[in-house]
């Protein structure tokens, strides 16, 4: 079978691909350097052009899910600026269907994988970036009454765990099926986000 041909930036783009296929089969453990070089169609050598390790793999696969998730926050903000509310429900959706879509992103990006993330300047700037959205809607509903003062930083890491936590329980499956058999998940996210906001939000209000 003829190698695969690629132009230049295209066989990055094409290894983290493959790098993400094999951690939603094999996670972490089943991922090397010669096995995404394989799935990828190129020489088990042509990967080291890129990534000196494996390590610097999974880096890079982090470094793209934080950046899928960051265009994702801020598309929301930006689209609903004068609306404090719809930001922090659209934000948390968002999330979760980011968690959805791409789990293994997902799984890889809040994960441990990544042993020396300081080695690694484009994933930090990538969680910095990301986390500062969170900050930057937390600020807005703050402004407006919806969630408590203080200072906004404290208060984004309660906002980002409680819907954190619901996406990861969501996908990987934690959730009774009674649950949803009352409510949707959108509707149950924002009965989520009402365990921390000071006026309650009703989903008839925020229809999909």
């Amino acid at each position: 079978m003829p190698r695969k041909t690629y132009h230049h930036g295209d066989l990055k783009n094409a290894l983290i691909k493959a790098g993400v296929d094999i951690l939603a089969k094999e996670g972490v453990a089943g991922l090397s350097l010669r096995k995404v070089a394989q799935k990828a169609g190129v020489s088990h050598t042509a990967p080291y052009a890129h990534f000196t390790d494996k390590q610097a793999l999974i880096a890079a696969i982090s470094t793209e899910g934080f950046r899928m998730l960051y265009e994702q926050l801020t598309a929301v903000r930006l689209k609903y600026l004068d609306d404090p509310r719809r930001q922090l429900v659209e934000a948390a959706w968002a999330y979760v269907q980011f968690a959805q879509n791409e789990p293994a992103h997902f799984r890889v990006a809040f994960s441990s994988a990544v042993a020396h993330e300081k080695d690694y300047p484009a994933l930090l700037e990538m969680i910095r970036k990301s986390y500062g959205e969170v900050v930057g809607i937390t600020q807005a509903c703050q402004v407006s009454g919806l969630l408590r003062p203080g200072p906004a930083d404290v208060l984004a890491v309660s906002v980002w765990s409680i819907v954190h936590g619901f996406a990861s329980l969501l996908i990987e499956g934690q959730i009774s099926h009674t649950v949803f058999e009352q409510m949707t998940v959108r509707e149950m996210l924002i009965f989520t986000l009402n365990q921390v906001t000071l006026v309650e939000l009703d989903p008839r209000e925020f229809p999909e």
